[in-house]
């Protein structure tokens, strides 16, 4: 059978597509706000994969077995992502329950001091973040408790309410818990643990700078008492069985990870550990989330479905609140309407169209990091969801470090430092919108203010102009794996 020749689609209608999905999350976002991952997102991913098929098909002559063949190819290349997601669900409400993140929170609120309040909550709520894998967990949560203490103390609430999404995003950046540390990993096709630990190059010397600036501004200013905090950690030990023997888990964890385990068995083993410890030491809860006497329909719950615990502290109550594995399904949802989508643009030669201007404009490693840094943050723009431009950002610039002999890792963080960070300096942005909603405090108004989040992409930048473990070379990853063995 005798097929027309494939016609190679020009950048600026490449473009299209891209146009067209933007136009449709602006009218999503517009229309649900913050409920627009929970399907809205979706049907605009899906809806611009079938533009994208209408018009291969139609203007290029490319048959529907090559757009089909593409999609089934990047749904399966994100399939142990998904599995991930789903056990990174069960494993944050594992930690909930089990008492293991309240007491985190209990002995890390023990260390607050009013001169060092910016500080101590950039901190806090980067370990809360980095044990629950969740900025909008932590800042809905932990963030207002902290944002109400920092205001009886007298700090003005753009410089907390920066200091709170400082922190939540080193943490969410960093986490192996964290679904957009998944999804930049494995859209990239970079093992989970080497993407995180290529990242601390970057996201260390920010967090540091930007705590460096905290503690300046807090002993600066004049404050009050610690009297909220008090209050905060009670109601935490009236709940939970508070005990240093719940620290076992993350300690545990923590070794796994060194002894670069594979993530899926990590995290399966953190979340059976921590179930285990729920049932040790947080029997009575785990009677009150099954409503009987079974606390195994307890742990079951806890890791599955969704949990509501009551305290007299509205604030704790919000926090303990846990939404496992059931929890993970919007995101799972949007992975794979974006990789239908990242599909159709790949089969209708849209996505090397692109790309392949990019490399005519990419000279030397900078060049190529800085248009990586500014094409993340432009999606992040115009996107207006960190999910979707974590994945295009991946996805267009996969073949250009390929070809030039770079890392995925390098990719990864550079996607990571770009898209996951800049999300809530965005007013329109899901996370932006979201943030400002929670704390009750206008994105413009705490911007400046966000020190990791603004210092975070221009040092990417940085470390690419010194070179600093960036290798061109193809074969690393394989020489890592043989260091490991």
């Amino acid at each position: 059978m005798h097929h027309a020749p494939i016609i190679k689609p020009s950048p600026l209608a490449s473009l299209f597509p891209i146009l067209f999905l933007v136009g449709m999350l602006f009218a999503t976002i517009h229309t649900f706000g913050s409920d627009a991952l929970s399907g809205g997102s979706q049907v605009a991913l899906l809806t611009t994969s079938a533009l994208c098929v209408f018009i291969g098909m139609t203007f290029y002559h490319v048959p529907w077995q090559t757009f089909e063949k593409a999609m089934v190819k990047n749904i399966a290349g994100v399939a142990t992502a998904i599995i991930i997601l789903l056990i990174i669900g069960s494993l944050s409400g594992a930690w909930m329950i089990s008492g293991v993140v309240p007491t985190l929170i209990y002995y890390g609120m023990q260390i607050i001091h009013p001169d060092f309040f910016l500080t101590c909550t950039c901190l806090i709520c980067a370990l809360v973040s980095v044990m629950t894998g969740s900025s909008w967990t932590t800042i809905a949560t932990i963030g207002i408790a902290l944002l109400g203490i920092g205001r009886a103390q007298g700090f003005h609430e753009g410089w907390i309410a920066g200091a709170i999404i400082s922190g939540a995003y080193f943490g969410d950046k960093i986490s192996p818990l964290s679904d957009t540390t998944v999804l930049a990993s494995s859209t990239t096709h970079t093992p989970l643990f080497t993407h995180i630990r290529y990242m601390l190059i970057t996201t260390i010397p920010s967090l540091v700078i930007a705590l460096v600036l905290f503690t300046i501004i807090g002993l600066t200013c004049e404050t009050s008492d610690t009297r909220h905090i008090t209050e905060f950690a009670g109601a935490l030990s009236e709940k939970f069985v508070i005990t240093p023997w719940l620290l076992i888990v993350p300690v545990v964890t923590g070794f796994l990870i060194a002894y670069r385990v594979p993530s899926i068995i990590t995290l399966f083993l953190s979340t059976m550990l921590a179930g285990i410890f729920a049932l040790l030491f947080q029997p009575t809860l785990l009677h009150e989330i099954a409503g009987s006497e079974n606390i195994f329909r307890g742990a079951m719950i806890s890791l599955y479905g969704s949990t509501s615990l009551h305290t007299d502290n509205e604030i704790l109550t919000e926090l303990i609140a846990t939404r496992g594995m059931s929890g993970m399904l919007d995101t799972v949802w949007l992975i794979l309407c974006a990789m239908c989508f990242g599909g159709t643009m790949t089969a209708g030669g849209m996505l090397n169209s692109i790309t392949g201007y990019f490399v005519k404009c990419m000279k030397k490693r900078v060049s190529m990091v800085a248009s990586t840094v500014a094409s993340g943050l432009f999606l992040n723009l115009a996107t207006a969801d960190q999910y979707i431009s974590i994945i295009l950002t991946g996805k267009m610039f996969s073949d250009i470090y390929q070809k030039k002999g770079y890392e995925s890792r390098l990719l990864s963080r550079t996607t990571e430092d770009a898209v996951t960070v800049t999300s809530p300096l965005i007013p329109w942005n899901t996370c932006g919108m979201t943030q400002a909603t929670i704390l009750n405090v206008p994105t413009l108004v705490y911007l400046p203010y966000c020190f990791f989040n603004l210092i975070s992409p221009l040092m990417s930048i940085l470390i690419a102009a010194i070179g600093y473990k960036i290798f061109q070379q193809k074969q690393t990853f394989a020489e890592e794996e043989k260091e490991k063995r």
